[in-house]
């Protein structure tokens, strides 16, 4: 009788503890997969952001860049041949007659951005004009001794003018058309020139010569160009600095 009062008690307390259950589910349980399922989720929507900006990147880096302006044409376009010989001439005491006598030896198809090849041409404009005004004195030899005198100054001049287009002739790719021991010997043989037509001009000026007049309008041309040289090769470093060039 007791055992069975036992086994009755017993069930009776199995009774009690299943009426103290909650009769809601685990919450913790539940939560468990929600928040595996989330950052799965998070983690893949992280993988395809970052696929996605990686290969902007590597678009970014292997396509070819927009087209930029190279410092080169600009360069073409700001110093053409006209301003470039402008800039020149302005150095000078003559700048209308430097710029329009070098221009008239420049091919329209040559484009010339130098100032040592402007300086050369201005070289071969005095010479030329030298050489037109020694024609001038030949054919007024008759006319006494100080025309014979200027015709021989002239002479010289011209030869020391060649002497220094000569001396800028560069016969290997190592040798400068320009040194400083160059401008040096340049300044002296183009300063002696202009001695040789002042001299030339003194002393046609006391002949009273009825040629006078037209000779000492061509020997002051001459002069213009011979007193261009000077003054471009006087200025010839801070020239070839504005156009960002050494001397060569």
């Amino acid at each position: 009788m007791d055992s069975i009062n036992f086994i009755k008690g017993y069930g009776k307390v199995q009774d009690l503890e299943l009426q103290h259950q909650s009769p809601y589910p685990n919450t913790n349980t539940q939560k468990k997969p929600l928040v595996t399922a989330v950052s799965i989720l998070a983690i893949l929507f992280l993988s395809l952001t970052l696929g996605a900006m990686f290969g902007v990147l590597v678009h970014m880096a292997t396509s070819d860049p927009p087209d930029l302006p190279s410092s080169s044409s600009s360069n073409s376009a700001e110093h053409d041949t006209d301003s470039v010989i402008k800039a020149v001439c302005n150095v000078t005491r003559y700048p209308d007659s430097c710029f329009s006598s070098i221009t008239s030896l420049c091919s329209s198809s040559r484009k010339l951005t130098d100032p040592e090849a402007i300086f050369k041409l201005s070289l071969r404009v005095s010479i030329a004009e030298l050489s037109n005004f020694k024609n001038t004195m030949i054919s007024n030899s008759n006319q006494g001794a100080a025309f014979a005198d200027c015709q021989s100054q002239i002479k010289d001049a011209v030869s020391r003018l060649n002497d220094s287009v000569v001396a800028m002739e560069v016969c290997s790719g190592r040798e400068k058309a320009l040194t400083e021991t160059k401008i040096s010997d340049l300044q002296t043989w183009i300063s002696a020139a202009m001695t040789d037509q002042e001299t030339c001009l003194d002393g046609l000026e006391e002949t009273g010569s009825t040629a006078l007049d037209e000779v000492k309008t061509k020997i002051k041309k001459s002069q213009e160009y011979t007193s261009n040289c000077l003054a471009i090769l006087a200025n010839i470093h801070t020239l070839l600095r504005k156009f960002n060039m050494p001397l060569h």
